[in-house]
């Protein structure tokens, strides 16, 4: 069927943990937390009942995400940058590094 919309591919609990391992071997990223919902992984930070949202990951095929991140507003900007897992959260802690700072 042509231009049929691919149902969006949800991120799993083996994403998330990846996305954790990752953080926990990196120095000064201790205060982001990875949560998951829909194809999505939210990297945020401060407490449970009000985080701080600094980035997130979207799903878009089997192994292809996307990066966005959040503005001072708390909205979300897409960045452009489209790869697997790994490389874009490398990208993100050494190309972007403000958006994971410690904030509050």
């Amino acid at each position: 069927m042509l231009g049929a919309v691919m149902p969006a591919r949800r991120a799993e609990e083996m994403h998330a943990a990846d996305a954790r391992d990752f953080l926990a071997a990196r120095r000064g990223l201790g205060h982001l937390r990875v949560r998951r919902r829909a194809e999505l992984l939210i990297l945020e930070s401060g407490p449970d009942d009000d985080p701080i949202p600094h980035a997130r990951l979207r799903r878009v095929a089997v192994h292809l995400w996307t990066l966005e991140c959040a503005t001072h507003t708390g909205r979300w900007e897409k960045t452009g940058f489209r790869d697997r897992l790994e490389p874009l959260l490398e990208l993100l802690v050494t190309t972007l590094p403000w958006v994971v700072v410690p904030l509050g």
